[in-house]
């Protein structure tokens, strides 16, 4: 059912394409789902509720026990407008979860973060992805972060920062925008020296774009996994609440998974989900009825 489109990412001895992060080869098909961790009291799905770090490791397990493959651990809030948070309380968030985690978990780990010296902490204490927002404009010095210690990287289109991205979303063709930026950010990490098996794109769903937008670039996923693996982080935001008339983030469970859904049929090697066990049900069910079909 996965990965119709075609990308450069290197196969691994089954010729199926893996990614590569740190000493960890991770298949990408079947597509994979990513749990997130926010150990945040502003995140705007699930803000405050894992901040304390015993329970963000609670969670976090918790969303291991239900299928998550992959974990992506964040310390500061993204959604729009958000304002920024220091170095140092950004690592004192997530470092200790990181450490219990890896210490209890064989899943690979993930650290959302656009500073590059928490991004080697992270991958010091167990974190072997980066999940950068900016790739090479939050922090210049990202790409050697990366670079040194083999971490896998996210690439994600985005525009200004979470507080300016609002008052940026104006595109004549958003996908083609976003293909330009995420094609110029992949000829970028291989001037860096990050080898390309290394590399994952993300659309950015939500960062700079409308409903509108998000639309669009959703429904043109087909062109997107041909430049490289494409991770679709959709889960909860405000396009689907407004698609589907619900304004409580933590309602969206329906649409979310609709979106993932549509996301792997369209070649998509990763989703980053909240709701880990509605995700991994419902693509149990696709891949059963496709693989009946020969799909």
């Amino acid at each position: 059912m996965e990965a119709r489109g075609k990308s450069d990412a290197q196969g691994g001895e089954s010729g199926l394409p893996v990614w590569r992060c740190c000493d960890r080869r991770i298949p990408l098909v079947p597509a994979r789902i990513m749990g997130i961790v926010n150990v945040t009291p502003d995140s705007f799905s699930d803000g405050g509720k894992w901040f304390d770090a015993d329970r963000a490791v609670a969670h976090g397990l918790q969303l291991v026990a239900e299928g998550a493959d992959i974990l992506d651990i964040g310390g500061e809030s993204t959604r729009p407008g958000a304002a920024e948070v220091d170095e140092e309380a950004e690592a004192r968030r997530v470092l200790p979860v990181i450490r219990a985690l890896a210490a209890q978990s064989q899943v690979p780990l993930s650290i959302d973060t656009r500073r590059a010296a928490v991004a080697r902490a992270a991958v010091a204490a167990g974190a072997c992805i980066v999940n950068d927002i900016m790739p090479f404009a939050g922090d210049l010095a990202m790409a050697a972060a990366v670079r040194e210690t083999g971490a896998g990287l996210v690439l994600m289109h985005m525009r200004g920062t979470p507080e300016t991205m609002g008052q940026l979303a104006a595109y004549g063709d958003v996908v083609s925008a976003v293909a330009a930026m995420l094609q110029a950010a992949l000829s970028e990490a291989a001037e860096q020296g990050i080898p390309r098996e290394c590399v994952v794109i993300d659309p950015g769903i939500g960062f700079a774009k409308t409903t509108a937008h998000n639309v669009a670039v959703l429904a043109a996923l087909g062109r997107l996994v041909r430049l490289a693996p494409v991770m679709v982080g959709a889960s909860r935001k405000r396009f689907i609440g407004e698609l589907c008339g619900e304004p409580l983030a933590e309602a969206r469970v329906g649409g979310s998974v609709g979106a993932a859904v549509w996301s792997v049929l369209q070649g998509a090697s990763i989703v980053r989900v909240h709701d880990v066990k509605a995700t991994r049900q419902a693509l149990a069910v696709v891949r059963a009825l496709a693989d009946r079909e020969g799909v």
